[in-house]
């Protein structure tokens, strides 16, 4: 099984406005809530494939509700920890210009409500997979999701962690399945610029040097490289309009999680998670699972190195 942790998930209130006014009355012109968080995001995507998830973290409140709500409408199956503060709601103003983003604090999240969760951890199995990723509450530490590690691997499961900087540094020791920084990301990592695709790969192996399994690295229209300890390859990415980048990468993670979960082939996985990736992209909101198979047999993976 695969679970997903979100520990300050988020109704998503996306408004549309021709021009925003700052200081007068604006009038919308399309609106939609949406359940929001990294964990949720992932869970999401691998109900479009198909692929059972459950949703883990906390929630609050009558904003809480709506996002059960969501989730289980999309028959995922949710264990959130109810805490007694509302979840928080992120406001993103759209107009023709640019975009503006008012993201909520979340709620304080109890002592009782953390045990709560690690309860549940308690239960993995061996061959289940941990997703943890997403902001965090005010008052919890820094160091949350990593100090989740050691009771997965308790229970011989799997975790992915999709963070960045020294975070995602600290958590390559404990062996994540797969990483995946984007090109700007792994190149500020070493403190460096790449010049050519192969000092790409070679900064990529030392992070597998370093304890990771896989290594996924997004280059944004260059599309992205799956690196190992014996290959790397080149995965396109099909034609179509990019509307919101929001979620691609959550998408990506998604789709290689759920495949190597199924057929431990990090080939397949590559494939499915680049066409997850660009079908969010392609898409207002979240991929659907129409839009993924529409686009995996336009996704061309060349061994590089």
């Amino acid at each position: 099984m695969i679970y997903t942790i979100t520990a300050n998930p988020s109704i998503d209130y996306v408004i549309q406005l021709e021009k925003l006014n700052t200081g007068n009355v604006n009038r919308v012109q399309s609106d939609v809530k949406l359940p929001g968080g990294k964990g949720i995001n992932v869970s999401r995507i691998l109900a479009e494939l198909a692929l059972p998830s459950v949703a883990l973290g906390f929630v609050g409140g009558f904003t809480g509700q709506f996002i059960q709500n969501k989730l289980n409408n999309a028959s995922i199956d949710c264990r959130f920890t109810e805490v007694e503060e509302d979840t928080r709601i992120n406001v993103k103003l759209k107009d023709s210009v640019e975009e503006t983003e008012i993201n909520g604090q979340g709620p304080h999240i109890s002592a009782g409500a953390v045990d709560n969760l690690k309860q549940q951890l308690a239960k993995l199995e061996a061959g289940d997979i941990v997703f943890m990723s997403g902001s965090l509450p005010p008052n919890l530490p820094a160091s949350f999701y990593k100090d989740l590690i050691p009771m997965i691997q308790a229970n011989n499961a799997e975790f992915v962690i999709d963070t960045t900087g020294q975070a995602l540094l600290d958590t390559l020791a404990e062996k994540p399945l797969v990483i995946k920084p984007n090109h700007h990301e792994l190149a500020e990592l070493f403190d460096t610029q790449f010049a050519n695709q192969g000092e790409i790969i070679a900064a990529g192996r030392k992070l597998l040097d370093k304890g990771a399994q896989h290594v996924l690295v997004s280059m944004a229209g260059d599309g992205a490289l799956l690196i190992t300890p014996d290959h790397a390859y080149l995965g396109g990415t099909p034609k179509g309009t990019v509307i919101n980048s929001v979620g691609a990468g959550d998408s990506m993670i998604a789709g290689f999680v759920g495949t190597f979960a199924q057929h431990h082939d990090a080939l397949a996985a590559f494939k499915t998670s680049l066409a997850c990736g660009s079908a969010t992209a392609f898409s207002e909101d979240l991929a659907t699972s129409a839009r993924i198979n529409e686009l995996l047999p336009q996704i061309e993976i060349t061994q590089v190195d």
